[in-house]
């Protein structure tokens, strides 16, 4: 699989990653299966949190024979207070049987007062920067799902990465993610993309095939999977964070396995991406609670 660098991080990630949430609920077995598929795959970029429910649980035995040779990311939550994410980062260590994290993030931010909790003295930042001082942290980041909050985030510090929705319908419908490319790549952060194989919310009474995401993801049109991953991969990202259900891992993997150059969309396939969009595109955030 391809790999491109993290921004400052310097590492080089797979252009496809492991949405640990994945795992929540999973059988060891299974998940031990999982996770060394992926890395036999080329993956080397795995992402998990606290509010994930036992995923971090699962995802720790099952990575540890790959430890030394993956980018392992966690997070919490904005709001919380100092002490409550030194709590929170003590404990994913711990489920996830590893020493130190090389990336820790501010995870979904997404109101005012989040925010600025998380920057202000004795919040989750000062927690955070703590934890990289002792070691236990190599690079900051954080996740937002609209530009004005990671706009204002990467104004207020300089974190070494950004997670954002890298998404056609995102995109093109509500003008979101062109801004945060552009203002994360001054400083050269990573960019990690969320949402690539999303489709958009479910809709009122729509067979939801035991997928468990809160959005759509896109099971059921093979050509509108294959054009919104690439169009993804096509952005200046260094990787895209796969849906999180085992068969959307398998999918994106699919897509990938058949292009020489997956990022490559021809004219006409990106008319064809609009048009979806256009006709079927539909609304994908806020995150319903």
């Amino acid at each position: 699989m391809e790999k491109r660098r993290l921004g400052r991080t310097g590492f080089e990630v797979s252009t496809f990653s492991f949405g640990g949430i994945m795992l929540n609920n999973t059988p060891q077995e299974k998940a031990d299966q999982v996770v060394a598929k992926a890395v036999e795959s080329g993956i080397n970029f795995f992402d998990v949190g606290p509010t994930y429910g036992n995923a971090q649980n699962i995802l720790g035995p099952a990575l540890r024979p790959f430890r030394e040779k993956v980018f392992l990311s966690c997070k919490t939550e904005p709001g919380q207070t100092k002490k409550e994410v030194r709590a929170d980062i003590e404990q994913s260590l711990s489920f996830l049987e590893t020493d130190y994290f090389d990336l820790y993030q501010l995870h979904e931010v997404t109101d005012e007062s989040a925010l600025e909790n998380a920057l202000s003295p004795g919040g989750a930042l000062e927690a955070i920067f703590e934890a990289k001082e002792e070691g236990l942290i190599k690079y900051i980041g954080f996740s937002a799902h609209s530009e004005w909050a990671a706009l204002k985030l990467m104004n207020s510090f300089d974190f070494d990465t950004v997670m954002f929705p890298i998404n056609w319908n995102y995109w093109y419908n509500y003008n979101q993610g062109k801004k945060v490319i552009a203002k994360a790549k001054e400083t050269d952060k990573g960019i990690i993309a969320i949402k690539a194989l999303a489709h958009r919310r479910w809709q009122a009474d729509e067979a939801k095939n035991d997928y468990n995401t809160w959005y759509k993801p896109l099971f059921d049109n093979d050509e509108l999977a294959d054009l919104a991953l690439r169009f993804t991969l096509s952005q200046e990202i260094a990787t895209a964070v796969s849906p999180g259900d085992v068969r959307m891992l398998e999918k994106g993997l699919e897509i990938i396995d058949k292009y020489d150059r997956p990022a490559h969309l021809s004219a006409e396939e990106l008319a064809k991406l609009k048009e979806y969009a256009e006709i079927d595109g539909g609304q994908l955030y806020p995150i319903p609670k």
